[in-house]
């Protein structure tokens, strides 16, 4: 179950880095600003592995955290996640 659900969450994920490749292939945006959205992936990434667990405690931990999550507007937003408390100098709120 925590395989499949890591599989589709790194699968959105890497969907929002393919928007962006596509963004900067048409001159919708810049190379910083996909550094900033690859670096933005890579934090992501790393709190859904961190969730998911890395051995039997930790898949049993997730699993029952998404067992008890109501509907799906509750999963964790694993974007959401990864947004830097700092932005060119600025923390964002």
């Amino acid at each position: 179950m925590i395989g499949a659900y890591h599989e589709e969450q790194l699968g959105l994920l890497l969907e929002r880095v393919r928007e962006g490749l596509v963004r900067l292939d048409a001159d919708q945006s810049n190379v910083f600003e996909l550094d900033e959205l690859t670096h933005r992936y890579k934090r992501s990434a790393g709190e859904l592995w961190k969730f998911c667990g890395s051995s039997g405690g930790g898949w049993v931990r997730a699993a029952r955290t998404l067992a008890f999550v109501p509907d799906e507007g509750d999963k964790p937003d694993w974007w959401g996640a990864g947004a830097s408390r700092w932005h060119h100098g600025r923390e964002d709120r």
